[in-house]
């Protein structure tokens, strides 16, 4: 007999679903219960120096949770599109009814100094991250209120929120904007009984971290650097001994956050950091 999780029946719609933490946190949340629909661009950007998600990605997410005994939706769409958004909302709907929990996930970073960064860059990081996720509450948020069930909101910030990077100015200007948007929202929706919340992840061994041109850029001394030498440099980055966290440690807070555990919590920034932000 299949374990009935905490989060048997309810649906979750996740956006940038096709690899990483988004498809990490629809394994984890299906799982639990949940039937999971979800958006994914599945095409490179020009100003973004490594490879998004691919459709066969996004394939492979859908046979994930399927294999779970889950049923999907997944949509490719870019969120920098409100009619992709309102689109995947409405099959969605149409496949399940209703939406009871929303991780407004996707997201993409660059490097340049702070001075040389380009118009483009700038474009580009702000419309995915912060314009991107005000175009997914906007999509989510009225069939959430016609549903009457209430529900949950989680927006995947950054600790780049609350520490700047001189290297991806644009990066955290997005990340610290999803507070405030989050702080709106979480009133806005609270009369509703829909919780709206940020998480906080440091470094996440996901293709945002490891890919060829970060290894690069963080370890410019090395010939050919691996994810080891990234290693090398990030350890002592955080309070606790590791250099990044993973998809996994990231999906078991979003885990609670969606769940009723977390049902008086809203309005809340959730940090998970290995203690990055805490460090002297």
């Amino acid at each position: 007999m299949r374990e009935v999780g905490r989060l048997e029946g309810r649906i979750a719609f996740i956006t940038g679903i096709g690899r990483g933490q988004g498809r990490s946190h629809a394994v984890r949340l299906a799982a639990e219960g949940a039937h999971i629909a979800g958006i994914d661009c599945v095409r490179n950007i020009s100003s973004v120096p490594y490879d998004m998600a691919t459709p066969d990605d996004l394939v492979e997410t859908e046979r994930l949770i399927k294999e779970i005994g889950r049923q999907a939706v997944l949509i490719q769409g870019d969120v920098r599109r409100q009619s992709d958004l309102d689109g995947a909302v409405g099959e969605a709907l149409e496949a399940f009814g209703h939406l009871d929990m929303v991780c407004a996930n996707a997201g993409v970073s660059s490097f340049a100094p702070f001075l040389e960064l380009s118009e483009e860059q700038w474009s580009d990081v702000i419309d995915v991250n912060l314009s991107g996720v005000w175009r997914t509450l906007k999509a989510v948020a009225p069939a959430m209120i016609e549903g009457g069930r209430g529900g949950s909101i989680v927006i995947t910030s950054s600790t780049a929120a609350f520490k700047g990077m001189p290297t991806s100015p644009h990066y955290s200007a997005s990340k610290a904007g999803l507070v405030g948007l989050m702080h709106s929202a979480a009133n806005a929706l609270a009369p509703h009984d829909i919780r709206v919340n940020t998480v906080h992840p440091t470094g996440v061994a996901t293709p945002m971290l490891h890919n060829p041109f970060a290894f690069r850029r963080i370890c410019p001394d090395i010939d050919d650097p691996t994810v080891e030498d990234l290693r090398d440099a990030f350890l002592g980055g955080h309070a606790l001994s590791v250099p990044w966290i993973e998809s996994e440690d990231v999906s078991n807070a979003v885990a609670w956050l969606v769940s009723d555990e977390s049902r008086f919590v809203t309005g809340t920034t959730l940090v998970v950091d290995a203690g990055a932000l805490n460090k002297r």
